[in-house]
């Protein structure tokens, strides 16, 4: 973190805060848009820079194809007499859990588009999630002054593939070079008279802000002709915005400031404030239902752990949103978090005490006196909490309802690349996972291997960036192994026969046994149908071990043996020399036999998949899981939100990069889900090593 050397934003009634998360695809301009408007607020000395020399956002960058921003940034400032509250959320699809992040802490979401590459699939995919949620947004595009920049083109695209709604606020004033030099704004009377579009647009613009106005006079008003003032607009704008039904778009140039301050001004004038917005639904920490919650500074503490740091120099630090109550230095609070065991995260629900709260300008962070409710914060000596869990008073402990998070489809094995780095790795991932509530750590059982799932190839990098350089601690990947298992290819009748002596007491087991492969899933069942007591009962349990035990050591390499029906038929004891151990490894023994005489099959583990893509990429999805051997089960196709599920049957080793692929495929806007389905005869190439 940076020198504390900033001035903190003076504290503003919930009514005077706005949290923006800026929202975008990679490169669409957000953390220099960004970075304009802290320079136009006086926040920054000169762009990008703070006061201490430090970069504004804390945006990590790490090579992964590109220079791109990862994680979310986040930056508060004045306009207006209003606290405004930048977070930047990464662009990039494999971070999807940092947007989500970002979009929880917000109260609305400003869209960045460039004016170059205009609205893109991911774009139309990242409104639609923020729609799901009821997210109010607005769209600004960027990069005017770009080569190949065609902003009437760009705004065109955004009413098309946004949707319903989405209608400009001002039309563009260029110079003889026909570049934009300022803005002009459609709620003013007779915008331009040059522009053959300015009525009508100017009409639309306000049938769009009067339609979801609660006054219902402005209509009547309206179609009777009369000329309605810039300032009723501009009063409903506010409800027109937060409806979620109304998006309005501004042009803005970060390098010459064009857009700037109309955008500002846009922030303060339509964006909701936390006391529109609502609360997320809180519980008790046990489920049951607590009182309703509201943005009441005096009401009780509860709030939430949106992103997690740690500083080399500050230990752990929490960037923290607070719904109700305030959170002040050095008070305890109640930390509860559940829903996430399955990825290393598990219930937990105990007692802190907090350190420090600041203002967060980037990496620069400035003490505050309190945070109210309404405003985001970070908090210092947080140690059990993680991203996504709720602060609230020991007294009167909340929990939040989680906000969701993709479920990582990518493994990358992991091991330390020297011994010194051994004891280090276990606590560098520990925090890597509080960090990252989309981070599953998996120790496989059966391979042994450490599997990091990550969302993406982007993601995967970054963690593991992350882990040499914040953690000091060398990791290598190596091949993600499939775990291969092995059945009979056919019955088999034999006998295991395990006689000892070797002075004393010797050992003596001789059993006969009936082995058959059996349906898939069904493991290994021991049954016995001794007759005249040739192996006497006590030992039936000694045989089952014995064989149970082979089966999981495997007959070759280390495959072990699945479904399997043994049957114990006969056999023979000896009153002296027979035992527990001795029938233990004649069972061993017998199912040995079994595999020599009837051979075995190798199979692989197969996975039911569910990808779903926009229409338009359904055929190509198809043809990719053709070529990875996959059985396509059918599709569920939904018209409205042009969303197509295909669902497949495929072998867990073809799903090892398919996350990539799926991206690849689908331009960044498929994902899927699976579950084990079982095993199948794997083909010839999978069989000659030992996975």
């Amino acid at each position: 973190m940076g020198k504390e050397t900033v001035a903190a934003p003076s504290p503003r009634p919930a009514r005077k805060v706005r949290n923006v998360a800026l929202v975008g695809h990679a490169a669409a301009g957000k953390t220099t848009l960004a970075e304009a408007l802290l320079v136009a607020t006086g926040a920054l000395t000169r762009a990008g820079r703070v006061e201490d020399g430090t970069t504004c956002l804390d945006s990590e960058e790490v090579e992964v194809r590109q220079q791109r921003s990862v994680s979310l940034g986040v930056a508060t400032v004045e306009h207006a007499g209003h606290r405004i509250t930048l977070l930047d959320t990464p662009g990039s699809p494999d971070f999807v859990g940092e947007l989500r992040a970002g979009l929880r802490a917000a109260d609305a979401a400003l869209f960045v588009v460039s004016a170059v590459g205009g609205v893109d699939a991911t774009t139309v995919q990242l409104w639609e999630e923020c729609a799901a949620v009821g997210m109010p947004r607005a769209v600004v595009v960027t990069q005017l002054d770009r080569p190949r920049a065609d902003v009437d083109d760009a705004v065109r695209s955004c009413r098309t593939m946004l949707g319903d709604g989405v209608l400009p606020m001002h039309l563009l004033r260029r110079g003889p070079d026909g570049a934009v030099t300022g803005l002009c704004s459609l709620l003013e009377p007779h915008p331009d008279a040059d522009d053959p579009d300015a009525d009508r647009l100017r009409a639309e613009l306000i049938e769009g802000i009067i339609g979801e106005s609660e006054d219902e006079t402005l209509m009547d008003r309206y179609l009777g002709g009369e000329e309605l003032s810039v300032a009723d607009l501009v009063a409903d704008l506010e409800t027109a915005v937060a409806r979620g039904h109304f998006h309005p778009v501004l042009c803005a140039s970060p390098l010459t400031g064009v857009g700037v301050p109309e955008l500002l001004d846009l922030l303060v004038s339509a964006f909701p404030c936390p006391v529109e917005h609502g609360c997320p639904p809180a519980t008790r920490p046990d489920g049951r239902p607590a009182p309703a919650l509201s943005c009441d500074p005096d009401g009780p503490l509860v709030a939430e752990v949106v992103k997690t740091t740690t500083d080399p120099y500050l230990g752990r630090v929490s960037l923290v949103r607070v719904f109700s109550g305030t959170l002040r230095p050095d008070t305890p609070v109640h930390v509860s978090g559940h829903g996430l065991a399955d990825r290393g995260h598990p219930d937990h629900d105990t007692d802190e005490r907090i350190g420090a709260v600041s203002s967060p300008l980037g990496p620069t962070l400035r003490p505050v006196a309190a945070c109210p409710a309404g405003d985001v914060c970070a908090v210092a000596r947080l140690t059990t909490a993680e991203t996504g869990d709720t602060l609230s008073s020991p007294e009167d402990p909340r929990l939040v309802a989680p906000w969701d998070l993709p479920t990582p489809q990518l493994p990358v094995a992991v091991e330390a690349a020297s011994r010194a780095d051994e004891d280090r790795l276990a606590t560098a991932l520990s925090r890597l996972v509080a960090e990252d509530p989309t981070v599953r750590l998996e120790r496989r059982p059966d391979t042994g291997q450490l599997l990091l799932w990550c969302v993406g190839e982007a993601h995967a990098e970054v963690l593991l960036e992350r882990l040499r350089t914040r953690h000091g601690v060398a990791v290598a990947t190596v091949p993600v192994r499939v775990p291969m298992v092995e059945t009979l290819a056919g019955p088999a009748r034999v006998t295991g026969r395990h006689v000892k002596q070797s002075g004393g007491h010797g050992q003596y087991a001789i059993v006969v046994v009936e082995a058959e492969p059996g349906p898939p899933g069904s493991g290994i069942v021991f049954e016995q149908r001794i007759v005249g007591g040739t192996v006497p009962s006590q030992f039936h349990s000694s045989v089952e071990k014995g064989i149970r035990a082979q089966a999981e050591r495997g007959v070759s390499g280390d495959r072990p043996i699945v479904d399997v029906r043994v049957t114990l038929v006969d056999g023979k004891a000896h009153s002296v020399d027979s035992s527990d151990a001795a029938f233990q490894a004649a069972g061993a023994l017998a199912l040995r036999e079994a595999a020599a005489a009837a051979g075995t099959r190798v199979l692989e583990p197969w996975c039911e998949v569910a990808v779903v893509v926009p229409g338009e990429y359904v055929g190509a999805v198809m043809s990719d899981l053709s070529g990875r051997r996959a059985r396509v089960t059918g599709s569920d196709a939904d018209p409205e939100r042009d969303r197509t599920t295909v669902r497949a049957e495929v072998p867990e080793v073809e799903l090892l990069g398919y996350a990539g692929a799926l991206r690849s495929v689908s331009h960044g806007t498929g994902h899927f889900s699976r579950r084990p389905l079982g095993h199948e005869p794997a083909p010839a190439s999978l069989t000659a090593v030992p996975a």
